[in-house]
């Protein structure tokens, strides 16, 4: 079904921002431990945000899963979004919440005709966020899956900026 002009003048006023995510929440270092760390902050946000819904989360770094963790309630979808989202960010080094609204935009759903890749291999719908070193770039994804695609691109966006300010102390 075709978006209104309404839904994509919403999906446009989100891009900044979300692209002002991006600019300020970058790692100066990202280790192993880091991901143990940022990895069980994000389960500990989502236990305390929504008790009662399973969520996903995956962290990888250079093509290695760093951090795995299928909180109780989830299923094998989830590991499919976190996939597909995983690959959304990777290639294009946005979140995929931003690329998707990017796609809302132009009144596009899936990434087949912007991008040409299967739907079945990427999906830009919320919740990965591109692991982005200062002064290197985008080497790896953050990512959340079980609630709506706002919830788990915010979800991510408040663990990661949590972790920078501790690593800031």
């Amino acid at each position: 079904m075709p978006l209104s002009s309404h839904q994509m003048q919403e999906a446009a006023a989100l891009l900044p921002g979300l692209l002002a995510h991006e600019q300020e929440l970058q790692f100066l270092r990202f280790t192993n431990d880091d991901a143990l760390t940022l990895g069980t902050r994000l389960v500990t946000l989502a236990k305390q945000r929504t008790p009662y819904k399973g969520i996903t989360v995956a962290i990888t770094r250079s093509g290695q899963l760093l951090f795995h963790h299928a909180m109780q309630g989830t299923t094998v979808d989830n590991e499919n979004w976190i996939r597909r989202k995983t690959n959304t960010t990777v290639r294009l080094q946005h979140s995929s919440y931003y690329i998707g609204r990017l796609l809302a935009t132009k009144d596009q759903a899936e990434m087949e005709q912007s991008y040409r890749v299967s739907s079945a291999d990427y999906a830009c719908h919320g919740g990965a966020f591109p692991l982005i070193i200062k002064d290197v770039g985008c080497v790896g994804a953050i990512v959340a899956s079980g609630l709506k695609q706002d919830e788990d691109h915010a979800l991510v966006v408040q663990a990661i900026r949590e972790m920078i300010a501790d690593q800031s102390k």
